[in-house]
């Protein structure tokens, strides 16, 4: 992924207002981001635990949605599977709910997935982070394989969101 500034991400958000994403909170620290390893940038809200974004490069272009995290249940200390990366976590995946876009957002119609809770998908997948043993399953696919998987199950929940 290319590096974005703070404005290219406010400018991309597809599932908010103008004003949404003028307030939100965009973390201060994208200097230091791994984007080559990265196939989406995600962040959790430091001021609204129940909050996440998401921005990821969709036909050369930067789309970004707002997600909503319920808090933990208790079935959350199970061992869950990220719909994006496939990384099993004991309670660290969440279910991720983006309200849709348009028309269709101000009917009050959302769409969930459930995401590594921290959206540390693309670094679970290149090794570059562990979520320990038996989180990743044995796979004959090659490392770009798993690489392109994971931003089609990004590009698939992004085209629910905006469609």
């Amino acid at each position: 992924m290319k590096p974005l500034t703070e404005q290219e991400i406010r400018a991309a958000f597809v599932n908010c207002t103008k004003g949404e994403a003028k307030r939100l909170s965009v973390p201060r620290d994208l200097a230091d981001r791994p984007w080559d390893d990265l196939d989406y940038l995600g962040w959790r809200d430091p001021q609204a635990h129940d909050r996440a974004y998401l921005v990821t490069a969709l036909d050369g272009r930067p789309v970004a949605l707002t997600l909503r995290c319920p808090g933990p249940a208790s079935w959350q200390a199970r061992r869950s599977m990220c719909s994006m990366c496939l990384t099993a976590h004991t309670g660290g995946v969440s279910l991720m709910v983006a309200p849709k876009a348009g028309k269709a957002r101000q009917q009050g119609n959302s769409v969930g997935a459930y995401i590594c809770s921290d959206l540390a998908c693309s670094l679970y997948v290149r090794g570059k982070k562990d979520a320990g043993v038996g989180a990743r399953p044995q796979e004959s696919l090659t490392l770009e394989e798993k690489i392109q998987r994971t931003a089609a199950n990004v590009a698939a929940f992004l085209a629910k969101v905006t469609a």
